[in-house]
């Protein structure tokens, strides 16, 4: 068990990882009481050793690390990777290139939604984890020997389970269905958050008028960059039921301010509550608000079963084709294909059509019919009609 807690030894490790094919990566992190999260420890395993990083070493330079991120010429493997990508994308500002996240792979091949590494490691490696250190402090020093060995398991298992992974893949031929996945995942813009677009985390009930939503964009982006300025959680600065409630009533004084639920006099007479009558009264004086959102229609009578028909056909096509119904449609894919044969939902176009899309519509529209036998779910073209 290596631990790396100084400069020359990372460049050493780094230096020796050029030319490897993959390189395997997870992060330890702590995000509690901050905006941005705190790297406390990188594992990598490359062919020959694998590494802990103490990245809250003194004096630690990770430049020969976020190098080895960014070499094109290797590909980087991570699972359940998104985090880890936004740690190395605060860092560097770049997303790691090129990516492997086994979880992704997994969902392809028919592990389920979301599998976990245990899981994964389990069924591809035949190994067991201690769990035991799944919970710990990270920025402790000095780190235990069983919490680096807890740490290394995460990378050590993984290049079996990649390259179980990438056999998978080749053999049922959905290396496409992968890539198409992966596109999404390296995307840097989803890995920043824009203050003018954090309004958009909100999922409103009802209708909403325009001036509403116009000051409700206008305090998100005030607590987005708030937040980002004083490293903080967004919700500690002020919870979403408040910021809502502000939104709502759009006060235009320190003293209507106070009156809000959980905001307190105290906060609305010192420099947060200056900063959000700011920010209302510019939320008041947009001159582009948002449109207003008009409530959601009610679905036809009789949509409702045949979404719940939808759904037990999804579930069926997706155990046949031993694909995550994760990946293929989601439950308002799902009422927007029973409400409309042209919605633009990824259900509909390219491999997830084949698989699900076109039988859904051919559900909907009578000529294919389901029923039970053999235990299982049995499609049937209805006769006369075809498929």
């Amino acid at each position: 068990m290596q631990l790396i807690a100084d400069s020359a030894a990372l460049a050493g490790f780094c230096e020796r990882q050029k030319g490897a094919d993959f390189i395997t990566v997870d992060t330890e992190f702590m995000r509690e009481r901050t905006y941005w999260p705190i790297l406390c420890l990188v594992q990598v395993a490359g062919p020959e050793e694998a590494v802990a990083i103490d990245a809250l070493a003194p004096g630690i330079d990770l430049q020969p690390l976020l190098a080895l991120m960014a070499d094109s010429t290797i590909l980087k493997v991570f699972h359940a990777a998104r985090q880890d990508i936004e740690i190395f994308c605060h860092l560097s500002g770049a997303v790691p290139q090129p990516l492997f996240d086994t979880q992704v792979a997994a969902m392809v091949c028919g592990f389920g939604d979301s599998v976990s590494y245990e899981t994964l490691v389990r069924k591809l490696a035949g190994v067991g984890l201690d769990k035991a250190s799944r919970f710990t402090d990270w920025s402790h020093r000095p780190l235990t020997e069983r919490q680096i060995k807890y740490a290394l398991d995460d990378v050590v298992h993984l290049r079996t389970a990649y390259e179980r992974m990438q056999q998978s893949l080749a053999k049922n031929g959905r290396a496409a269905w992968f890539s198409e996945e992966m596109a999404a995942l390296t995307d840097a813009t989803l890995y920043r958050t824009e203050p003018a677009e954090a309004w958009h985390r909100f999922r409103l009930r009802g209708r909403a008028d325009s001036r509403f939503l116009g000051v409700l964009r206008a305090l998100a982006a005030w607590r987005e960059a708030a937040a980002q300025q004083r490293d903080l959680p967004r919700q500690r600065l002020l919870r979403d039921e408040a910021l809502l409630e502000i939104a709502a009533h759009a006060p235009r004084s320190i003293e209507a301010l106070a009156r809000t639920r959980s905001l307190g006099k105290g906060i609305a007479e010192g420099r947060l509550g200056t900063e959000i009558l700011d920010a209302i009264a510019s939320g008041l004086a947009d001159p582009d608000p948002p449109p207003a959102v008009t409530q959601k229609p009610q679905n036809p009578p009789g949509l409702g079963p045949l979404v719940e028909l939808l759904r037990v056909l999804l579930k069926q096509r997706c155990e046949d084709f031993e694909v995550a119904q994760k990946l293929v449609a989601s439950a308002d894919d799902l009422e927007a294909i029973a409400a409309d044969d042209q919605a633009e939902v990824p259900a509909l176009t390219g491999w997830r059509r084949e698989v699900f899309g076109a039988d859904a519509l051919a559900l909907k529209h009578g000529t294919l019919a389901l029923t039970a036998g053999r235990y299982r779910i049995e499609l049937v073209p209805l006769p006369g009609k075809g498929r």
